[in-house]
C-alpha cells in the first residue's frame, strides 16, 4: 500500500508540476507595455557661480519624488518620452547670510573670525515636472535593464525658507521674494535596474534680482545622487 501511495503521487503530482513550469515559461506578454514608474531620489546640492568669499558646509542634501507616465515612441518600445510631476526638498548650508532690513531682502558673507554661529542654511519645496527622452535594453519580458534618461526639468517653489543661528540674534525668514519662484534645468539619469546615478544643472538663478556687495548674485543648483526608479 505504502508503495502504491508513491506510486499515485509521483503520476498524479508531477503533470501538475511540469503544467505549472509550462505556464510559467509561457507567461502573458503585453506587447504595449510602458514604462511607467514612481522614482525616488537623494542628491547632494551644490552651488555653481558662486561669489567671492561665499563657501558650502557641512551637508546640503535634497529629496525627490513623484511619477512618471512613460509614452513609447518605436515599435520596440525601448525608447520613449516621460512626463511626470513631482516634489523636492532642497536644503543648502553655506556662509551666504540672508536677513531683512526694512523690507528688503539682504546678503552678506559670513566670517567665522567676526561672527560666531552654528547653522546658516537656506531650503526650498518644489513643485516639478519632469520631462525625458528615455532609452532602455528593456522588453516585455524583461524587468531589469540598462537605461539612460536625458531630459528637462521645470520647478515652481511654492515655499522657502532661511535659517541662522548664531550671535548678535537669530534669523528666520518664511516665503521671502528674494527667491527665483521658476526654476528650471537639465537632467541625466543612467543605470542598471533599480540603481541610477542622477545629475541636475540649473539653467537660471535661485533668486531673483539679487545683489551683494554691488555685483549680481547668479547662483544656480547642481544636484548629483541617486535616483530609485520603482514600477
Amino acid at each position: 500500500m505504502k508503495y502504491l501511495l508513491i506510486i499515485f503521487t509521483v503520476l498524479f503530482c508531477a503533470p501538475m508540476v511540469i503544467a505549472q513550469k509550462d505556464m510559467d515559461n509561457k507567461r502573458v506578454v503585453d506587447s504595449l507595455y510602458r514604462e511607467d514608474q514612481f522614482y525616488l531620489g537623494i542628491t547632494y546640492n551644490l552651488l555653481s557661480k558662486k561669489p567671492s568669499g561665499v563657501s558650502q558646509n557641512e551637508f546640503s542634501s535634497g529629496l525627490h519624488f513623484g511619477v512618471i507616465r512613460d509614452i513609447p515612441i518605436n515599435k520596440d518600445r525601448n525608447k520613449a518620452i516621460g512626463v511626470g510631476l513631482g516634489l523636492s526638498f532642497n536644503a543648502y548650508n553655506q556662509n551666504l547670510l540672508i536677513s531683512e532690513d526694512n523690507n528688503v531682502t539682504t546678503f552678506s558673507v559670513l566670517n567665522s573670525d567676526d561672527v560666531e554661529y552654528s547653522k546658516n542654511k537656506f531650503y526650498t519645496y518644489i513643485v516639478e515636472m519632469p520631462i525625458q527622452f528615455r532609452w532602455r535594453t528593456s522588453s516585455a519580458s524583461e524587468y531589469s535593464f540598462w537605461r539612460i534618461y536625458t531630459g528637462f526639468k521645470a520647478g515652481y517653489v511654492f515655499s522657502n525658507g532661511t535659517k541662522f543661528l548664531g550671535n548678535p540674534s537669530d534669523v528666520k525668514l518664511t516665503n521671502s521674494d528674494a527667491f527665483n519662484k521658476l526654476q528650471y534645468g537639465l537632467t541625466f539619469s543612467a543605470g542598471y535596474n533599480t540603481w541610477n546615478f542622477y545629475l541636475y544643472y540649473g539653467l537660471n538663478d535661485m533668486f531673483e534680482n539679487a545683489e551683494i556687495s554691488g555685483e549680481g548674485l547668479d547662483m544656480s543648483a547642481i544636484k548629483v545622487g541617486l535616483m530609485f526608479y520603482i514600477l
